[in-house]
């Protein structure tokens, strides 16, 4: 197998979140970024973001920061995932989220939880090409 493929780097940027856990903001391998399930914690004061809305923004915003320290961008996502606590909280979730992907948006699975840590509202993973 060559290098190239079998490497993997792994990403960190103190722009973003710091994990919560023993886990990478995220790992490159194979021409793909997979950005671990960020939440809405500014980075800044390490709190989390008040409300569905607020919490969405800022977790995109740490995935964005994430993926351009890896040599990517929103631009080249190709699948998220989307957690709720509230199936209640799609339409408010899915207006920002619409901001972020503007045109050609990845695939995308939403689904409800029981909760998630920290007290967070949504969680969002992505994977996106490193061109």
């Amino acid at each position: 197998m060559p290098e190239s493929l079998s490497a993997k780097q792994v990403v960190m940027t103190d722009q973003a979140a710091k994990p919560i856990g023993p886990y990478s903001q995220a790992i490159v391998a194979g021409g793909f970024c997979f950005v671990a399930g960020e939440k809405g914690i500014d980075p800044r004061t390490g709190e989390m973001a008040s409300g569905i809305q607020n919490q969405t923004r800022q977790t995109l915003e740490n995935i964005r920061v994430i993926l351009e320290a890896a040599g990517s961008s929103l631009d080249h996502a190709v699948a998220t995932t989307v957690y709720l606590v509230e199936i209640e909280d799609f339409a408010a979730m899915n207006e920002v989220y619409a901001e972020y992907f503007t045109s050609d948006p990845p695939g995308r699975t939403t689904v409800a939880v029981s909760a998630l840590p920290a007290g967070a509202l949504v969680e969002i993973q992505c994977t996106a090409l490193v061109p």
